[in-house]
């Protein structure tokens, strides 16, 4: 897919480097050029976010490790061994996280996309869902902050217009 999306950009860069005399092999490089920063920037970042939130895992682990701790204090062996084995799935991804690298990661994500394409699916639909409900959430305070605190009705409501408006017939869009 990265190698279509390249020759497509590409092919438009000639084609407008054409049409405005640049030599097409110079833009076409450049272009080429552009991509690869791209990607080894993001890269990078991919790198660094991984390797961030592995730390914090282990940081996690340690502390579910403390309340195993305590529930073997108070006697209550069973959610302690529940603790620990929570404890060292979180050190494990934690570990996994902190040491891979941008593409092993990507590697791994495609591999399992492929031996479970309805886990990749639900996790999309989880992804969006809780996007449009974020939409939806952030929407609602950007009329009320629009309509100074008055809700999303306000902003299109004309004046004098509101619910306990002695002209407006009863029943009619009152809430």
């Amino acid at each position: 897919m990265t190698t279509e999306i390249k020759e497509a950009a590409t092919s438009a860069v000639e084609k407008a480097a054409g049409a405005a005399g640049v030599p097409t092999g110079h833009a076409a490089e450049r272009v080429g050029d552009l991509m690869g920063t791209a990607r080894s920037r993001a890269r990078d970042e991919v790198g660094r976010r991984t390797t961030q939130a592995g730390e914090r895992a282990a940081g996690t682990a340690g502390d579910i490790r403390s309340v195993g701790d305590e529930l073997r204090k108070q006697g209550k062996d069973g959610p302690a061994r529940v603790a620990d084995r929570a404890a060292q799935q979180v050190e494990r991804a934690g570990s996994y996280l902190r040491d891979a690298d941008a593409d092993s990661l990507l590697s791994d994500i495609e591999e399992f996309g492929r031996r479970k394409p309805w886990a990749i699916a639900a996790a999309g639909l989880a992804i969006g869902i809780v996007a449009a409900r974020t939409l939806k959430a952030s929407s609602s305070r950007r009329y009320a902050v629009v309509a100074g605190g008055r809700g999303p009705d306000a902003v299109t409501r004309p004046s004098g217009a509101g619910v306990d408006d002695p002209a407006r017939p009863s029943g009619l869009g009152g809430r």
